[in-house]
């Protein structure tokens, strides 16, 4: 019997998810309008930012852009906010656009040296704790510098490069063979338990990594977005912001790194897993296979990637340019000596990234509700009503709670131009300000880390191509960051009250 057509849009419709999430979405769909004219925009509004999380929750089952963008769609048709608030936002945060857009592609073609380099590591450094502590350090110490989104698709590319490698011999596929390292189908059955074990060791440094892109992004001018931002509005240079953070953001990196150790010790909220020595093998005969293979073009590559790596460091530590523009630059060096000069062989490094950046769009299209409708107006009151004493407590408290749900750079925005206005009212000391202007920048960076939404660049992790090979779901990372979220928070938190007020 032929589909009807009902039933084939149904099929269709945001394709394999499961009915019961199709149904869901359609749920939410029909159910805002009626929310808009029984409670109004500010209620509505909150339920909107509970939908958008949900989409992000349930990455694995649908890529969120589909979902979270009908939702988008229905709040400008709404009039809950207008495409012109959404393109002052997009506009707002264009650099990190332009990020999203370039480095990640220029990283793109350096993937042949980190893989070079990481392999080498992950099978010279065979105790677990010290490759973790490894990976948060040099993670936090590169975000300081660079940037966090940066430093992610850096992750992301090694994580790929070591998961493909191993994936592909455990299906009977010789290196040369083509291969779809995202279908377990062909997985001898002797490898797949070590599979599960590799893909939990991923998973483990992946989120180490990532946690230590937070806990070194905090400490700099140029670690994340709203630092630069409040650092203008303060007129804070890159040394003296190092200072004035430094009572909060050198703590907490300690017991951050602290946390890293004794989450590997003790196993505890999917930390722990080792690298199964068949893997390790595995590993070491693609290295040698490698090697024998290797020729003076190969090694050509090798050391352009390696110049143009150096250059790169340089460039966005001496800020030459925007971070995204410095990507282009690298894309266009490692192209042009590498010999990749086909339309075809370039597009395939925009494919991991311009699927993120259209969903970080529509994110900000949610930022710009929160922003039409003054979604954060009572907590920024209630807390500006404080007394003085505590108030840069619960700046990092307000902030850190709201950053979970929201976009950490908006939350920074909005606090410190209302202190900077109370500031220029009088209503507050220059002294008062920076000890705000702190509270602010660390409650922005540190209690956010509690959720993939909180973070860019732990969003791009949840919806990259690695996250659905070794896993990684969203409540997983919830779980695996809320460890770090006590400590990073807690101990932020203390500083801010005993160091800062």
């Amino acid at each position: 019997m032929s589909e009807s057509t009902a039933q084939a849009l149904w099929q269709n419709f945001l394709g394999p998810s499961p009915a019961w999430y199709k149904k869901t979405i359609i749920g939410f769909l029909l159910i805002n309008p009626v929310l808009l004219m029984t409670l109004g925009p500010f209620i509505t509004g909150w339920f909107l930012i509970a939908e958008f999380i949900f989409t992000l929750a349930l990455a694995l089952r649908c890529y969120p852009l589909q979902p979270g963008g009908l939702l988008a769609i229905e709040a400008v048709v709404l009039g809950m906010t207008t495409p012109h608030m959404v393109y002052d936002e997009a506009i707002h945060n264009f650099e990190v656009i332009l990020l999203l857009m370039f480095m990640v592609a220029g990283i793109y073609f350096m993937k042949e040296l980190l893989l070079f380099v990481f392999t080498r590591i992950l099978l010279t450094v065979r105790s677990k704790k010290l490759l973790a502590l490894l990976f948060s350090f040099v993670a936090a110490f590169l975000s300081a510098f660079l940037d966090a989104l940066t430093v992610t698709a850096v992750l992301i590319a090694v994580g790929v490069g070591f998961y493909s490698v191993y994936h592909k011999v455990a299906s009977g596929k010789g290196s040369a063979d083509d291969h779809d390292h995202g279908d377990d189908a062909t997985i001898h059955a002797n490898h797949r338990e070590d599979l599960e074990q590799f893909r939990a060791f991923l998973r483990s440094l992946l989120m180490h990594g990532a946690v230590g892109t937070a806990l070194g992004g905090v400490c700099t001018l140029v670690g994340e977005p709203q630092n630069l931002l409040i650092a203008s509005v303060a007129e804070w240079e890159f040394v003296h912001f190092v200072q004035v953070m430094s009572p909060v953001t050198m703590p907490v990196l300690a017991f951050g790194l602290l946390t890293c150790l004794l989450l590997e010790v003790t196993g505890k909220f999917g930390y722990g897993a080792t690298l199964p020595d068949n893997v390790r093998i595995v590993l070491q005969d693609f290295q040698q296979e490698q090697e024998q293979h290797r020729n003076a073009r190969m090694n050509a590559r090798l050391v352009v990637q390696a110049l143009v790596a150096v250059l790169l460091v340089v460039g966005l530590a001496m800020h030459w340019a925007a971070v995204g523009l410095i990507g282009l630059m690298v894309m266009v060096l490692l192209t042009a000596f590498n010999g990749v000069v086909e339309e075809h062989q370039i597009g395939h490094a925009f494919e991991e990234a311009l699927p993120f950046t259209a969903l970080l769009v529509v994110f900000f299209a949610i930022v710009a509700v929160i922003h039409e409708q003054h979604l954060f107006t009572p907590v920024i009151d209630a807390v500006l009503a404080m007394e003085s004493d505590i108030r840069p407590a619960m700046f990092f408290l307000a902030n850190g709670i709201l950053s979970m749900i929201s976009d950490n750079v908006f939350v920074a925005t909005v606090y410190i131009s209302e202190v900077k206005a109370a500031l220029d009212a009088g209503t507050i000391t220059r002294e008062e300000f920076d000890h705000l202007a702190v509270a602010i920048n660390t409650g922005t960076n540190l209690p956010s880390v509690a959720t993939p939404n909180g973070q860019a660049a732990f969003l791009f992790l949840l919806t990259s191509a690695l996250a659905p090979l070794i896993r990684l779901s969203y409540g997983r990372m919830v779980i695996m960051a809320f460890p770090y979220t006590l400590v990073l928070g807690g101990v932020g938190l203390a500083c801010v009250h005993f160091f800062i007020a």
